[in-house]
């Protein structure tokens, strides 16, 4: 019985001593992280295609999926018309009248001369003759009144060929060019949108997640494709102000993965202050209220031994 009560004794003692001894440190948790990035289409419409899956690799370059976009193909046309028009219209004030419109002009300028010539015979006969007073005034008023009527149109007509046979006033020509320039401009914004119709991979990313599915209505600027950059992977710790006089950008540290007790060598690139409602990555976080809290990222030595490395993963700095 005696030997009873010491041993509890003894287990007593020891159990008291280890409390007054106090809890041991934590270890300084983090959590592996990558690079993200996401496609967004840059005009609305419905997807026909989605040519790739949740967790491929794709390449810049690559074509992830292919909208339905009716209203730019309709101004498709509209722009290809509007260019068509342009164009003759440009055409035709450089070229300037063709040879029938020229031989028109000029049988219409002969038949104006003639008649002009004409008109001004009878002129001066009615004039001689009303001088004499063998004419009436009214009778006389009507010959100069026919007279003055076929030089008016002789010189419209003479006017008129000579436009025809020097061209277009090149203010014309500048007119129509701007009017065809404006055309193509219009054409080229339709046939830039219509290009985005296929949403391109710009960089290198590995699919995570895809927002929609095809049949659904993807608006301009909504993240359809998100994932990964290859190769990016780094660890993010959190470090109370008590804590952080220990670390400085540059310095070697190592981090133990904890799900496959791998360890990884690497460098601290940089350390920022973390606003109040930050993202804290340890899981029991050990500060007091009133400390600031910093973000350390520490990049591995070797980033392809890390790239198997789950995202979001515990990670334990050395």
């Amino acid at each position: 019985m005696k030997t009873t009560y010491s041993l509890f004794l003894l287990i007593a003692i020891t159990i008291g001593m280890a409390g007054c001894q106090g809890k041991a440190p934590r270890p300084q948790e983090g959590k592996i992280k990558r690079e993200t990035i996401s496609f967004t289409p840059k005009v609305t419409g419905r997807i026909l295609k989605i040519y790739v899956a949740e967790g491929d690799l794709v390449n810049k370059g690559d074509t992830l999926a292919m909208l339905d976009v009716p209203e730019v193909n309709a101004k498709m046309v509209q722009a290809h018309g509007v260019v068509k028009a342009t164009s003759a219209q440009h055409l035709m004030a450089s070229n300037g009248a063709t040879p029938n419109q020229l031989r028109q002009l000029r049988a219409k300028y002969a038949a104006a001369t003639e008649q002009y010539a004409f008109a001004q015979k009878s002129y001066g006969r009615a004039r001689a003759m009303f001088r004499d007073s063998l004419m009436a005034p009214q009778a006389y008023d009507e010959i100069v009144a026919k007279y003055q009527a076929a030089k008016a149109q002789a010189d419209a007509v003479a006017a008129e060929l000579n436009e025809a046979e020097k061209g277009v006033r090149f203010e014309t020509k500048d007119a129509t060019l701007g009017q065809q320039e404006q055309a193509m401009g219009v054409l080229e914004e339709v046939e830039v949108a219509y290009s985005e119709r296929y949403i391109i991979a710009t960089n290198q990313m590995q699919v995570e997640t895809i927002s929609l599915h095809e049949g659904e209505l993807a608006t301009a600027g909504y993240a359809l494709f998100n994932g990964y950059i290859p190769s990016t992977t780094y660890f993010r710790y959190t470090i109370p102000e008590s804590k952080i006089a220990a670390f400085k950008p540059g310095d070697k540290v190592s981090s133990e993965v904890s799900y496959t007790k791998e360890t990884f060598g690497g460098k601290i690139t940089f350390i920022r202050q973390l606003a109040r409602y930050a993202d804290i990555t340890a899981a029991y976080p050990d500060y007091e209220m009133e400390e600031a809290v910093y973000e350390i990222k520490v990049v591995p030595d070797d980033a392809s031994r890390a790239e198997h490395l789950l995202v979001n993963a515990t990670a334990i700095l050395k």
